[in-house]
């Protein structure tokens, strides 16, 4: 029998350059509009990625970080609090994702916003207040400095900074483990949920 988790990487350790997105409850269709949500696939909606806060009414690009090419190659996001809420849609990490983004650090996340970013393999990892405005100034000071988020050790570190973190429990055991990706997992174990279900009287075909 193949290991169910063959194909789903862990994701224990995220490094790369960071974006910061200053502002508390930044909600999903801050980060998604949903005029951009008809689409048969997520493919390409990585460029609507908090469109309506870069662009005004003529498409004229307004400051942004997003807009700012210093920041063009970040993947690992610095954010406030409650970052996510308003609407459930899947389409906010999804669109994140495309941009580029790999790992998420903010002061706390919606809840379902956080969720949805699991399943797709992104950590979603929290700190205070303090220590996150000091991280964004960091890497608005520095667009090319490395960021480094251990899942498994719940550590961030920066220039000549180690922060802790904090990972839900969950969370960060999907992700060490590899089980994040639910629908990977149900693909892998498909013969073995056949048997089940064949096993299962109710379930049978009728006679």
């Amino acid at each position: 029998m193949s290991d169910a988790t063959e194909d789903i990487p862990s994701v224990d350790y995220v490094e790369g350059s960071g974006i910061p997105i200053r502002g508390n409850d930044i909600d999903t269709d801050q980060i998604i509009p949903a005029r951009f949500m008809k689409v048969v696939t997520f493919d390409g909606l990585g460029q609507f990625s908090f469109f309506d806060l870069r662009f005004d009414d003529d498409d004229n690009e307004k400051e942004h970080p997003f807009n700012e090419e210093r920041f063009g190659d970040a993947n690992v996001m610095v954010v406030n609090n409650n970052f996510g809420c308003g609407s459930s849609r899947e389409h906010a990490p999804q669109a994140l994702m495309r941009w580029g983004i790999d790992a998420i650090i903010g002061e706390g996340f919606a809840e379902i916003f956080a969720g949805n970013c699991l399943a797709l393999g992104i950590p979603t990892v929290t700190a205070d207040h303090e220590t996150i405005n000091a991280l964004q100034q960091w890497v608005d000071d520095n667009p090319d400095g490395e960021i480094e988020v251990d899942v498994r050790a719940e550590t961030v570190t920066y220039g000549d900074n180690e922060i802790n973190v904090s990972v839900d429990r969950a969370q960060r055991e999907a992700l060490v483990e590899g089980n994040w990706d639910t629908t990977a997992l149900m693909k892998a174990n498909r013969n073995a949920i056949e048997e089940t279900a064949g096993s299962l009287p109710y379930l049978g075909s009728a006679d």
